[in-house]
């Protein structure tokens, strides 16, 4: 099963997101680790290391990830973790260009960046689209099913 690493960067507590993302992840064929809210840079390193994750899910709703996130793909590359890395959320404080907002995070290193008004489906398509080439056959599930 392909394992994802999900929680809450920084001192952000929002949790309802997350819960939804972990419902969806889950029900899509996921297996989901969520550290929930508050989660430090390294938590996240750590986990995706010990539970061997392909993939690296971060949520922000209070504006400040890029403060939360800034040395975070260092920490991944110094771990020497080859995971698919993801943001989400409200990640700016006063966020009018999103696309802006994408390309500060993808600079960052994330593989992909997702606004707070992301349907879920969405990133779960985008991610089995980016692993797709790692998960077996049995684990892929087709999204026009």
């Amino acid at each position: 099963m392909t394992t994802v690493i999900l929680g809450v960067i920084g001192s952000d507590a929002h949790v309802v997101g997350i819960t939804i993302l972990e419902r969806a992840f889950a029900a899509a064929g996921f297996e989901v680790v969520n550290l929930g809210v508050q989660t430090s840079q390294t938590e996240f390193v750590a986990a995706a290391d010990a539970r061997d994750a392909e993939a690296i899910l971060v949520s922000s709703l209070y504006g400040h990830a890029k403060q939360d996130c800034k040395g975070f793909h260092e920490q991944v590359d110094a771990a020497g973790l080859d995971v698919t890395t993801y943001i989400g959320g409200n990640l700016a404080v006063g966020q009018n260009d999103f696309d802006e907002t994408r390309a500060t995070f993808e600079a960052m290193g994330f593989d992909r960046v997702f606004d707070s008004e992301t349907d879920p489906e969405e990133a779960i398509e985008a991610l089995r689209a980016d692993l797709g080439h790692r998960m077996p056959e049995s684990e892929r599930v087709r999204v026009d099913a």
